[in-house]
């Protein structure tokens, strides 16, 4: 139905190196792989059959967990319109407790519309809000009221945009703090 390939590694797996952990779930116990290093990605893909075959509102949710003290955090979904996909692997993470345990893959079958949105989607919707109240607040310093409407200068785009990439280009860890 699926197969897995770590990219820094030179092998494949198909869903028999999973255990079936439920009806709809498989999870792969990375340390059974030998590998000489974590892996920072996995390509997961549907085989064309499998991805034929995906009931109607269905997806394979892909899931990682760093360690077996650490829950599995959501990286992604497979389906028809998306047969395949390359996804980083999250750390461990600098929690004060250690991680324990091997790390797993997970893969299951679920609701597509339950799903939450990719942690890079995510990411950038955080993003693009952080930026448009950036602009909001710009704007909202230069304005005047006219009768129930707020009144901008005309340039107050490229005056915003401009000192926006000055600032970038002084600050390189300016544009971080628009992530949170």
């Amino acid at each position: 139905m699926f197969g897995v390939v770590f990219p820094e590694h030179s092998f494949p797996l198909d869903a028999t190196a999973f255990a079936q952990v439920a009806p709809n779930s498989w999870a792969l116990d990375l340390s059974a792989l030998s590998l000489a290093a974590a892996p920072r990605y996995a390509v997961v893909f549907l085989l064309p059959a499998a991805a034929a075959a995906l009931p109607p509102g269905k997806a394979v949710a892909v899931y990682f967990q760093p360690a077996a003290n650490r829950p599995f955090a959501f990286l992604g979904a497979l389906g028809p319109g998306r047969p395949s996909a390359s996804l980083p692997l999250p750390e461990a993470g600098d929690d004060p407790v250690p991680p324990v345990g091997p790390a797993k893959l997970g893969v299951a079958v679920e609701d597509a519309a339950a799903l939450p949105p990719p942690p890079d989607e995510q990411r950038a919707e955080r993003v693009a809000l952080r930026v448009g109240e950036n602009l909001f607040n710009f704007m909202q310093s230069f304005c005047g009221a006219d009768g129930g409407k707020l009144v901008v200068p005309t340039d107050i785009l490229d005056r915003w945009f401009r000192k926006f990439q000055e600032r970038a280009k002084k600050d390189p860890t300016y544009l971080k703090t628009f992530d949170f």
